[in-house]
């Protein structure tokens, strides 16, 4: 057993607090004030009273500020550019995407190939996402065949049309009259004229399985969508990145379109981004949020509450919204 004596037991003396300097409360700055404080409307005020009654702090100032960055690329008829994962389409939001894209407010879509995949399953059936726990047991996971036919034949006609990928899919939507080809991104590219593009991973997704699927045409496919989407990426000076629901390849591809416009010359220091997913990882943050850009923001929620949220947010800010 060690022992101290009482001189080690006492070496370390309370402080004494007695000369500390204060000041007047009066004087600090303070990062929480009753200006900034949330304000209780009612249902009848209207929906613009909700956004504008929201607190100035934290996420609510954050989704304010993305709100009005939004608004602001519109009205400057700046670049609005979304960049979707999967589970965006299968939270059922496409409706709100394609009236955005109506009203011009999103001026181009990217998407990677799981979410691709289900907006032409969505086109084709009007539903999508398999219960892969269930179908895994067996091997029959993934193994739906209209979606690869598809998406070998898209790969073949973009590559050789140079149309790439996602346009490629839109026409082929369009043209087969799909029974719910006006829910489709993909086909709402092409109608309205805008970029659609489709970035993919061999081996991430459900097609990739498939003997048809030729890895070189859609590869191909995919590298022409994604020199389309750095020429996108080149013009968004005073616009704004939506990276919504991607948490590894949107972030990385555009990362590299990044480079590029810049690597050409093109000036792309002053732009919004956005990263919304559930939860924030590590790629969307540094890719997009803080890498490319000083006006860099995080919204976490979930996409079916969220994006409703936003979409609603920059149609009140708008006005009636069909400016």
């Amino acid at each position: 057993m060690v022992r101290h004596s009482e001189d080690e037991a006492n070496f370390f003396q309370p402080l004494d607090l007695s000369k500390i300097k204060t000041y007047s409360i009066k004087e600090r700055k303070n990062l929480s004030n009753i200006n900034l404080f949330a304000k209780p409307v009612l249902p009848a005020d209207g929906i613009h009273a909700f956004f504008e009654s929201l607190p100035d702090i934290l996420a609510s100032a954050d989704l304010r500020r993305v709100i009005g960055a939004i608004v602001q690329a519109y009205q400057n008829k700046c670049p609005v550019v979304m960049a979707l994962g999967a589970h965006v389409i299968k939270c059922g939001l496409s409706p709100l995407i394609i009236d955005l894209v109506n009203r011009r407010i999103i001026t181009a879509i990217a998407m990677n190939g799981a979410a691709a995949i289900h907006d032409y399953e969505v086109s084709l059936i009007g539903a999508t996402s398999e219960d892969v726990a269930e179908s895994l047991k067996d091997g029959s996971f993934g193994m739906a065949k209209e979606t690869a036919e598809a998406f070998q034949a898209a790969s073949a006609h973009g590559m050789k049309g140079g149309r790439g990928l996602g346009r490629a899919l839109g026409y082929k939507i369009i043209e087969e009259k799909n029974a719910y080809n006006d829910l489709s991104l993909l086909a709402l590219g092409v109608r309205r004229n805008i970029p659609i593009t489709v970035h993919v991973a061999l081996g991430t997704d459900t097609i990739h399985m498939h003997p048809n699927i030729s890895g070189k045409d859609l590869g191909e496919a995919s590298h022409i969508d994604f020199k389309i989407l750095a020429s996108v990426v080149s013009r968004l000076e005073g616009g704004v990145w939506l990276n919504v629901g991607s948490a590894v390849i949107m972030p990385e591809v555009f990362l590299k379109a990044i480079s590029i416009a810049r690597n050409l010359g093109h000036k792309v220091e002053n732009f919004v981004t956005v990263n919304m997913d559930m939860i924030q990882h590590y790629r969307p943050q540094t890719n997009v949020v803080k890498r490319p850009t000083r006006y860099g923001y995080a919204i976490t929620g979930h996409h079916e509450i969220m994006l409703p949220l936003l979409r609603m947010g920059v149609l009140s800010k708008l006005g009636t919204g069909d400016e």
